[in-house]
């Protein structure tokens, strides 16, 4: 009896320290998945984007803010990077590489290396970012980023080394500016699915997609407007906003704009109109959407049917009645009519 209840309080005192192990290495997780979200939010940059125009020959200056937001001083490096389109929903592709240069419009060869800085805890630093456009820069939009990253190898202090932030600066050189954008498409979606009809009104879209044939990036913006007949139940502004979502040149960039208010039957048109470049150039186009439910499919379903039926029926009592009465002899030899 003894040696039974020793085995029990054996197994009673394995049970609590393999628990008080699983908390430990629950907490260890914890932590280290606090630390690193603390890592992830150390530096802010605004403003985060900055539309400039500068004449071939001169130089301006852009300012760029960087907030240190933890609670030691911290000394960066301002690395200049061009970029490029990373996909088709805005996401730039920054070219870390320091000794690399974007194939076409790069604006890192008209930077002016930075020094690097150093901001207190809890404070922010303006730098200024010197561009100077040579005398025979071609005409059109040149495009890079102003990146923050820890200067030291053990990240400054509370800085993660991986972390850092950038500001986009997207620069214009007036000239000889081709502004040409190619809508290459304009479908109604359901669930990510290119749709004319649907049985019921959820998770709709409308997906814009333009091509920049041109040599500047452009900002369309434009209204998106839901019409049942004659009536518009449901209208969306485009990129109204500011400053406007652009599309780089040589690339290409697409928006999705929800569709509300829409019934649950019925003809419905989609119209977008588009208004791009200095000039104000429009494109309009229009796409019809039905909604119809399972119940309406099998009522016409029935109807057609029952229609088909009665039109036998008919062409079948047409073709008797032009026959009219027959008469043949009877078996007695007498007549009747048949």
């Amino acid at each position: 009896m003894l040696e039974k209840q020793s085995v029990q309080a054996n197994v009673r005192i394995l049970v609590a320290l393999f628990a008080a192990l699983v908390v430990s290495a629950v907490f260890a997780v914890v932590s280290q998945t606090s630390v690193s979200a603390a890592d992830a939010n150390t530096l802010k940059v605004s403003p985060v984007r900055t539309d400039v125009v500068i004449q071939p020959g001169q130089t301006k200056k852009v300012q760029v803010t960087v907030s240190n937001l933890t609670k030691e001083a911290i000394t960066l490096s301002p690395i200049e990077n061009d970029f490029t389109t990373g996909d088709e929903r805005g996401t730039p592709a920054l070219i870390l590489d320091a000794n690399a240069y974007a194939p076409t419009h790069s604006l890192k060869r008209f930077m002016v290396p930075l020094e690097n800085i150093t901001v207190p805890a809890e404070k922010s630093k303006t730098i200024e970012v010197i561009i100077g456009v040579p005398k025979d820069a071609q005409a059109g939009g040149y495009f890079g980023a102003v990146r923050f990253a820890p200067a030291s190898p053990d990240g400054g202090g509370q800085v993660n080394l991986s972390a850092s932030v950038a500001s986009l600066i997207l620069l214009t050189v007036p000239g000889d500016i081709v502004e040409q954008l190619q809508l290459t498409d304009f479908s109604i979606l359901q669930n990510d699915r290119a749709v004319t009809n649907v049985s019921k009104p959820d998770n709709l879209k409308a997906t814009v997609r333009f091509q920049n044939k041109g040599n500047v990036q452009i900002g369309p913006f434009g209204k998106i407007s839901v019409k049942n007949g004659n009536k518009v139940v449901y209208s969306a502004d485009f990129n109204n906003k500011d400053p406007r979502d652009v599309i780089l040149p040589d690339s290409a960039r697409r928006w999705d704009i929800p569709l509300e208010k829409i019934g649950t039957f019925g003809r419905y048109e989609i119209n977008a109109t588009l208004t791009y470049g200095q000039k104000n150039q429009t494109i309009e186009v229009t796409k019809v959407l039905w909604v119809i439910p399972p119940i309406a499919i099998v009522i016409a379903a029935i109807s057609l049917v029952v229609l088909i039926g009665l039109i036998i029926l008919t062409i079948f009592l047409i073709r008797r009645s032009r026959r009219g009465p027959r008469i043949g002899r009877s078996h007695r030899g007498g007549y009747r009519i048949r």
